[in-house]
Formats: C-alpha cells, sequence, structure tokens
C-alpha cells in the first residue's frame, strides 16, 4: 500500500510538473515583450551613477527613454557632452546645442556676516533647523547643518563656516544639493561659461531690514539694472536673465558698483583668470540667485 501511495505521488508531482512547464512556456511566449536592443547600447554608454539627474530613477530608465524618444539624449549631467553625443550617434539624431546647469548657492554669508544669530541645540540638520524660528536672522540665508553635503555622492559641496560652498572641478551638476536644501537657495543655473556672474543672495525683504540680519546681503538698491539690463531687481532682491547670459559681456562697471559686493564669479576659473589674480586672494563666496526657498516652507524658521 505504501509503494502505491509513493508511486502515486511521484506520478502526480511529474504530472503537475509537465503541466506547470508548458504553462510557463505559453506565458513566456504570450506575455513576451520586445526589448529594444539599443536599450542595452544605451545603458553601457551611461555612467552607472544612478543619480537622478537626469529626472529618472537611474540610468537604466534614463536608456529606455532616450530609446523610446520620450527624452533628449544630453540630460546625463555626470557623463557629459561626450555621453551626450554617444547617445546620438546611437540613436542617429542630431544633437542641439546645451548647456550644462550647475548648482548656485545663493548666500554668500559666512559666520563672520551673520548678525542676530542664535544658538541652536536642536537636531544638526537644515531641515530640522528651518522648522524653528529665530535661528539665524536671515530667514533665507544658508542654514550651513550640511544637508546638501550629505546629499551629494561626489564630494563636491562642502559647508565651510557655515556656508555651503560648491567644489565645481568635483561637480556633475547632478542637482542633488538643490533637491535636499529645504529653504531651495541653491538652483541649477546654465553655465555658459566656465564661471559664471551670480548674485550672493535669496533675501527680499527691504534693505533696511537685510542691513540688520546681514552684511553682504543683497538690499535692491539697483545700482546693476542701472549699469548693466541683464540685471533686475524684484521684490528688492537682484537677479541674472541667464537666457540673454552672455560671458563676453563686460561686467566691471557692476561689480565696481555694488555697494555690498554680492555679485561675484562662481565656477572654475581659466588659466587667464587665474593668472590675472596670480598675487591675489580669490573670493569664496558662492552667490544667490533668483528663486528663493523660505517662500515654500509653511513654517518660517
Amino acid at each position: 500500500m505504501t509503494l502505491v501511495m509513493i508511486i502515486m505521488a511521484g506520478g502526480t508531482m511529474l504530472v503537475l510538473a509537465v503541466v506547470m512547464s508548458w504553462i510557463l512556456g505559453w506565458a513566456s511566449r504570450a506575455f513576451h515583450v520586445e526589448v529594444d536592443p539599443r536599450v542595452e547600447k544605451a545603458n553601457e554608454i551611461l555612467p552607472g551613477a544612478n543619480c537622478g539627474g537626469c529626472g529618472y530613477v537611474g540610468c537604466a530608465e534614463y536608456a529606455e527613454a532616450v530609446v523610446a524618444g520620450e527624452a533628449p539624449p544630453n540630460r546625463c549631467t555626470v557623463g557629459g557632452a561626450q555621453c551626450a553625443a554617444a547617445l546620438a550617434e546611437l540613436l542617429g539624431v542630431e544633437l542641439e546645442q546645451t548647456f550644462p546647469y550647475r548648482p548656485v548657492v545663493h548666500c554668500a554669508a559666512r559666520y563672520e556676516h551673520r548678525l542676530k544669530r542664535a544658538p541652536y541645540i536642536g537636531e544638526p540638520t537644515c531641515a530640522a533647523a528651518n522648522m524653528v524660528a529665530g535661528v539665524q536672522g536671515c530667514t533665507y540665508g544658508c542654514l550651513g547643518f550640511g544637508d546638501c553635503q550629505r546629499a551629494c555622492a561626489f564630494d563636491a559641496i562642502h559647508i565651510v563656516d557655515g556656508l555651503a560652498v560648491v567644489d565645481y572641478e568635483a561637480c556633475t551638476g547632478c542637482g542633488a544639493c538643490a533637491r535636499a536644501c529645504p529653504r531651495n537657495i541653491i538652483s541649477m543655473v546654465p553655465f555658459k561659461a566656465e564661471r559664471m556672474l551670480v548674485v550672493a543672495c535669496s533675501n527680499h525683504d527691504p534693505g533696511k531690514v537685510v542691513r540688520t540680519v546681514c552684511t553682504v546681503g543683497c538690499i535692491g538698491c539697483g545700482a546693476c539694472r542701472k549699469l548693466n539690463d541683464l540685471f533686475n531687481v524684484v521684490d528688492n532682491l537682484a537677479s541674472v536673465d541667464y537666457d540673454r547670459y552672455d560671458p563676453s559681456m563686460d561686467f566691471g562697471p557692476v561689480l565696481e558698483k555694488c555697494p555690498r559686493q554680492g555679485l561675484i564669479y562662481v565656477g572654475k576659473p581659466s588659466e587667464r583668470d587665474l593668472a590675472a589674480v596670480a598675487d591675489e586672494e580669490l573670493p569664496e563666496r558662492i552667490q544667490a540667485d533668483f528663486k528663493t526657498t523660505v517662500d515654500d516652507t509653511e513654517y518660517r524658521g
């Protein structure tokens, strides 16, 4: 009796195995999705950083979107121009002229420039400090607790004397730092040259108020706008029209006229720039841009 049961059990398992194999084989044929072989080649071209700077979860998803025509071949900030050219060649498309986007920290105030700073003993993150009133006088300034630094996978941004400073030599433009900043004072700017002129402030308060909380903040005086129509002042804050920005412009008069020295160059200096200031100490402050952050937070801290 036992032998018969064993034989029956074995036969049943064999029949089930055959049936399941047939079902799986049918399902594999019925639900098979053809994959464009160019997707795998595109994925091989991409650097595999999976940083999300292109707007997709990872390189594999971006490769699928590029091949499907849902995304342009020049969104990989890590791979840069060489990667974009290779993808364009693979797809047989013409690559349009674009400029790499790099982060700009819209604050220039280090500890020494900040007035009305209060002790903070809470969680040492910008996200937490931004919810506490009175952490610092300026509610638009860099909090300096390093959320952006921890978000960067390329060690391209560091906190120096309470201020986030971008290392443009190491920066790939992935945008992780901008997404991590709770005050949105880091924005991605099209770099039409290795070095770009920017506004080093995000404060929209009247100039009288700015003077009471910061020694380098923009006071919205409009001196830059009077000398060059590339600049504008909206809600007490100067901004740069990057669509019309031309690196060959002479910004000397504007730089000299700014009473707060809030217009500065950021980026990677050229050999000519280095030679011109060989005997000087280059400014390390980073400028501010037109997009602020506190306006997006429900509780101003």
